[in-house]
């Protein structure tokens, strides 16, 4: 598996030179997607994406065998480098390819309006190694832009800490080419590196899973299984003085709004801060169990974040940055050689885990937090606790019937129906479906 990654590095001292280069760049991308999408139909017939590139290079670039091109991009984009314009042929092959593939489902089924064609939009141009970047010093750097109505060569200053970070931590990937960005009035060169990894094999029998369960009150809650149900370890990721400390940032943004000041940017800045912080300590604590324990799979819920947002708690769910964690703990996950899967989350802490059914939740069962929820039978337990070994059941319960004969797996439904519907599984069907297996 590949992996790929990308560490920003501050250009220093530099604000507005490069604004010219970005502007030639995304002129000429707006040239180009003109022109593929006038050619579609004979770009197509070329073949790889390789060939279509040298196909729209042949119809605008003069050479010594190509004395008259189709179009005459080459003065309109006077001596711009090779390799960008290539890179930007193969950006404008790109948004023409997705907006014919949109226009082609919208001819299917015209719902909606008619897609638009594409323009360049906030892409920014590439270094490409030798002609484009230079790396003189480790902490210098030559690059060639557009200045003073020509394309040169400028040498800039990058800060120390990020080359020094890369140095350290990145020196076993390959680096590709670097890309010009700007954030907010600063510019920056995004160097992207690829690595390849072996995620794990091990069979479904042997596997140690760390099933997350995700919560808005609390962090995370972490339960590490095996596939014959014991329970290896239970930890629970809270982070009181974080959520403090965004509670208390979020009670600055109200009274300023109370008080008619709608626009606080520092304070969201804040806010936004913080809250990055907590979906970082928590996708490090995830990774941490799961490596004190050589877990072989990490296991999360599918959460769909999609729709509008209702109820006293809509606050707290568009600051929760559940997609967030996951794709961090993801990114370190594989780099470990271990896999992460999603289940169904329906039902997963309405139901409990010894299977007696739908549990009540905080006042409604009498209880002064909602953290806790009491069972049918009257047991109180962690509701983000039974919730974590439901995700870890409803893992194992998938793999095992997948691994199984279409015979088997029906004569498993009959005697463990709850098998046969994923969002009612549970932690005690687990326990059924290995005496069955048992059994058998």
């Amino acid at each position: 598996m590949q992996i790929y990654t990308t560490y920003k590095v501050k250009i220093k001292c530099y604000n507005h030179i490069f604004k010219d280069t970005v502007k030639v760049y995304r002129n000429a991308v707006d040239y180009l997607i003109d022109v593929c999408n006038a050619n579609w139909d004979s770009l197509l017939r070329t073949g790889s994406s390789l060939q279509r590139q040298r196909y729209i290079e042949t119809l605008i670039h003069t050479t010594k065998d190509n004395p008259n091109p189709k179009y005459d991009f080459d003065s309109k984009f006077y001596k711009m480098p090779s390799y960008l314009r290539r890179g930007a042929i193969s950006e404008a092959i790109g948004k023409v390819s997705s907006y014919r593939s949109n226009l082609k489902n919208w001819s299917d089924d015209p719902i909606g309006k008619e897609p638009s064609v594409p323009k360049a939009g906030y892409t920014f141009p590439s270094m490409y190694r030798t002609v484009m970047y230079n790396q003189t010093d480790d902490y210098r750097a030559q690059i060639k832009v557009y200045v003073r109505n020509t394309w040169d060569w400028i040498t800039v200053d990058l800060r120390k800490s990020d080359m020094d970070y890369i140095t350290r931590h990145c020196k076993s990937r390959k680096q590709c080419a670097p890309t010009l960005q700007k954030r907010g009035k600063e510019w920056f060169l995004d160097f992207p590196f690829e690595e390849k990894v072996t995620l794990g094999k091990t069979d479904v029998k042997d596997q140690t899973v760390v099933a997350v369960d995700l919560g808005i009150n609390s962090a995370a809650t972490v339960s590490v299984i095996r596939s014959d149900g014991t329970i290896l370890g239970r930890h629970f990721c809270r982070l009181p003085k974080e959520t403090d400390h965004l509670s208390h940032s979020i009670n600055r943004i109200k009274k300023a709004q109370q008080h008619g000041n709608y626009r606080t940017p520092r304070l969201w800045a804040k806010a936004k801060g913080i809250n990055t912080d907590i979906a970082v300590k928590t996708a490090n604590s995830i990774i941490d169990i799961a490596t004190l324990y050589n877990a072989d799979v990490i296991v999360f819920e599918h959460l769909d974040r999609r729709g509008k947002l209702h109820g006293s708690k809509k606050q707290k769910l568009h600051l929760w940055r559940s997609q967030q964690v996951q794709s961090i703990v993801t990114n370190k996950a594989h780099r470990l050689g271990m896999r992460i899967s999603h289940i169904c989350a329906w039902n997963t802490s309405r139901l409990a885990y010894d299977g007696s059914g739908i549990v009540v939740r905080g006042k409604d069962a009498e209880l002064d937090t909602y953290s806790l929820c009491r069972f049918r039978n009257g047991k109180i337990y962690n509701c983000d606790l039974s919730a974590s070994y439901n995700i870890g059941a409803r893992y194992f319960i998938r793999e095992m019937l997948k691994s199984v004969s279409e015979k088997t797996r029906l004569h498993i439904e009959a005697k463990v129906p709850q098998c046969s519907k994923r969002s009612t599984c549970t932690f005690s069907t687990l326990i059924s479906l290995n005496a069955v297996l048992t059994s058998a």
